[in-house]
This record gives C-alpha cells, structure tokens and sequence, in this order.
C-alpha cells in the first residue's frame, strides 16, 4: 500500500508521507479530510456567494480560509444520485436505479463496488459517515431488519462507522440507524416499514390534520402519511416509538456525532461524511435558530447550518488540526423552496434568491440544479481565494486518490478524473466540459451548454419549478446568458453537434 502524498501539480510523490506546508515550519501528516455535503442549500443561500439577505459567517469563516468556486457543480440535480456520484465517481445516469431513494431501498451502492471510503480506508485512515445517507440499506428494498442487524451497510463500503438516517427527514423510518442498528429501540416495541401498505390502528396526515402540530403538508405533495413527532412523512410506520428523532434535535445530534469522530481520531488521519439535514424538508429547527433569519423555518435552517459548519471548525481547532484538515463543503444539488410542507418559506422568501442568477432548481436541468456552492479548505496548503474553475463533484475521488498516493483498483472511480491541481487552487481552468442530470443529460463547456431533448413535463407545480424539458434542442450561451433564456440551438448547429458528440461518446463509454 503506498501512503505517498502529492502536493500540487506536477509533483513528486514523496516516500516519506509527508508534506510540505506553505510556510517552513514543520512537515505535516496525511491531511484529515472532511466532506460536509448540506441538503438542498442553493448557490445563493450562503453569504460568501453574494446574497445580502442571509448572513452565515461560519461558511465566510471557512471560505476565507480556502478557495470558494464559482463553477462548480454537482452531477445531478437531486440527492440520492449526486451521492452515490460522490462516493463512487461513477454517474449515477449510468444506471437505471439511482433514482430518489425510499426509506426502505435497498442500499445502491453495492458492497463490490469501490468507493472513496474505501479509498481513504486503505491508506489507513479512519472513516466515518454521519447524518444523512438515503443511500439504502440492506441487500433488497424492504430487506431490512430494523430490529437487528441491517446488512449491508455503510461498513461494507468502507465506513468503519456510521451515524446516519435511513434516508431521509421526510420519510420514515425516521430513526438514527449506528453502526447498522437503530440506535434506543425498545425489543418489547419492534419497528415495522412499509411504502405500500398503511398500519391499522397507526394514524395518517391525510386522516388526523389534528395530529399535525408542527408542520402540515403541502396539498398533493404525499407527505401526509405516518405522523412522527407532530409531522408527517412520506411511507408507512408502526413501532419504535422510543427511537423515534426529534427534528429541531436532528441537527444537533449529526454535530455532535460529527465533533465527537473528530475528538475521538484527532491523532490519527480521518475521512469524515457529514450529510446534514439542512435545508431538506421538514423544516423544524432548534428553537435556538426560530426566528432568527426573518425568513422562516427555511431561512432558519440555513443558520442552523451554518451553526453546524461553525462547531466542526471550532472542534478542529480545539484539537489543533484545522490547518491540516482539508474540507470540502458543498450540496448534493440545488435548492427548492416548497417542497412538500406548509411551512411559509415562499411567502417570506422577500428579496432572497436561493439560485443566485441561475435558472431553475432542485430537480431542474437549468443551472440551479446542480450548480452548486462548493468550498475547499486546506490552511497548511491553499492559499485562499476565489477561483472560476469548471469543477465537478464526480472528480473528487480521483483527485484525492492522487493526493493520498493512491492507485486506483481496476473498476474504481471510472468516470472520476485528477483535478487535484483545480482543487488547490493550482490550474485556473479545470475540465473541458460536465455532464449534468435531471431526467434528462446537459453538457456544459464553460461556455456553451446544451440540454437533451425529452418529452417530459418542462415545470414541476408542486415546487414551481421550470425543469428545463423541452422537445426540442436546446443551447445557451452562459457567458452571455447566465439565466439561460435564450436558446440559441438553432443558430450554432455546429455548436449544438460538436457537444452532442462529446456527449455520446462519454454515454458509450
């Protein structure tokens, strides 16, 4: 096993598994990495992006401290692609069953298959998976022993440990699941899952609005199903009652699994996941954060997110590690304002733009989408800054791969390739082109961006959302049409055939 460690392009690998710092001091260790991944948080919604309507000084903190990109972007334009993407660097598009996740799937990344855990594991770091996973579990959809051992799991892909959800916020089971069994059951109170079929005697959101004393659903969304905690969520549950999550606690209880790896591992090399829960649906923060944003149970959670950034850095340097921490924070995609819950973030929205300048939004193949914030942070290394490199998440795992010394094993990270030199900070340019999803594929150059053309809906009504299906080609030029309002396609063919051809070629791959 090599644990040689690359620093910045065109570098010799060192034999010695150390690097050097900017400055002269002292040769650092393997480098702790950090994957803080928030849920549905939108390029606008940080303050370090540009938005003057919410302020997040923990995130303006950590991009001070590192290099905040401006084209960067996610592989797909909902959450349970863009992780298996993350963690596999293998698009998710090239499989047929990478779709939303139900709280009951079986797990989608199967244990044969690489992943950057493992990667990071067999460099002898220790790894850890905390918060939101909505991965699946278990070998088959509704395979679960809830009540025992739920295998496979996190471990099997190599997290040594894991605090997660099952899925996530809005669906049941709505457990702490640790090291593959749920964390405070009772025996005597068994957990039973279904996505088809209710529970009698187990009250419904449709049926008990009167049971609803946090949040109610949005019409026709489906979160009005099992009622936990004053909330109801998409599936069926009967059990467990003493396991159940709290919500305003959700946060809380991911930092402090996420402080307490990092406590634990502070003398060791470490690849911490932190997926939290903010901004996803239901919206229920601390009563801490109530009230502070101005802009509702939405606004809140932004702060509460920021909160969460602000005590994994405080962790770190109690520890004395932050200058050889890289982080990466980032979202899985981009954001929605309603999206299930009654919970007035559309009409106190006010002047805030959750997608920045960008069109469309979380399920969208507009650019809001999948652009996404993404900051990387690494004191000892990078110097801080801004860069307008065209990055992807997909690449992270080759990247750190090189940074570890690490070859990757036949079959590893096929769709990932090396931008560790971007993610230093090293090239000002990044890749050619990314490839996007959202029911249909779009490529973008940098430049010039070209959608598919689809026979789906072109808007979703339940979240407002414009999808960016159309039947016919469509080409924007981003440089001069940042919003994407002008399809062009019919005035650059040669355009429109030469990213139509970079694209089949990566499909047939």
């Amino acid at each position: 096993m090599r644990t040689t460690l690359l620093l910045g392009i065109g570098a010799t690998l060192l034999t010695s598994c150390t690097l050097k710092p900017k400055e002269e001091k002292k040769p650092l260790q393997k480098p702790n990495v950090i994957f803080l991944i928030a849920d549905d948080i939108g390029y606008g919604d940080l303050s370090c992006y540009g938005e003057k309507t919410i302020h997040t000084p923990n995130v303006d903190k950590l991009a001070s401290r590192g290099i905040r990109f401006t084209n960067a972007h996610a592989v797909a334009a909902t959450s349970t692609p863009s992780r298996y993407s993350l963690f596999t660097g293998h698009y998710a598009w090239r499989r047929n069953d990478t779709g939303i996740a139900a709280g009951n799937a079986g797990m989608i990344i199967k244990p044969e298959q690489p992943t950057i855990a493992d990667m990071f594991q067999s460099c002898g770091y220790k790894t850890g998976a905390v918060g939101k996973w909505h991965l699946g579990l278990a070998a088959e959809t509704g395979g679960q022993d809830w009540n025992g051992f739920i295998t496979p799991g996190p471990s099997d892909i190599g997290f040594e440990y894991s605090y997660i959800m099952a899925a996530t916020g809005d669906r049941v089971p709505c457990v702490w699941v640790e090291n593959q069994r749920v964390v405070n059951l009772d025996p005597n109170d068994p957990i039973e899952v279904s996505y088809k079929t209710p529970f009698p005697g187990e009250p419904l959101g449709k049926d008990h609005p009167e049971l609803l004393t946090k949040l109610k659903p949005s019409p026709n969304h489906g979160h009005n199903q099992a009622i936990v905690n004053g909330i109801s969520r998409i599936g069926y549950m009967k059990g467990g009652k003493q396991a159940l999550w709290e919500d305003e606690n959700i946060a809380d209880s991911i930092t402090m699994k996420a402080v307490g790896f990092i406590e634990k591992h502070r003398k060791e090399p470490f690849f911490l996941y932190v997926g939290t829960n903010d901004a996803h649906v239901p919206r229920w923060p601390h009563s801490r954060f109530v009230g502070k944003s101005g802009m509702g149970p939405r606004g809140d959670a932004l702060l509460q997110f920021d909160w969460t950034v602000g005590q994994i850095m405080e962790a770190l340097d109690k520890a004395g590690i932050s200058e050889n921490t890289l982080i990466v924070l980032s979202s899985d995609n981009g954001p929605v304002v309603d999206d299930g819950y009654q919970d007035q973030a559309v009409e106190l929205l006010g002047e805030h733009r959750p997608w920045g300048d960008f069109r469309g939004g979380k399920y969208s193949n507009f650019e809001a989408g999948t652009r996404i914030p993404l900051i990387i942070s690494w004191p000892a290394v990078i110097t801080s800054g801004i860069s307008n490199a065209l990055v992807s998440h997909i690449d992270l795992y080759a990247s750190l791969a090189k940074l570890t010394g690490q070859e990757l094993e036949a079959g590893a990270a096929i769709d990932s390739r090396d931008q560790l030199a971007t993610f230093l900070g090293k090239d000002k340019k990044g890749r050619d082109y990314v490839i996007e999803s959202a029911g249909t594929l779009s490529i973008y150059d940098g430049e010039w961006k070209y959608i598919v053309p689809n026979n789906r809906s072109a808007y979703n009504k339940l979240t407002n959302t414009e999808l960016g299906n159309n039947k016919e080609d469509q080409l924007y030029n981003l440089k001069k049409d940042i919003g994407e309002k002008n399809n062009v396609a019919s005035e650059y063919p040669d355009i429109v055939a030469r990213l139509k051809a970079k694209l089949e070629v990566e499909i047939s791959h």
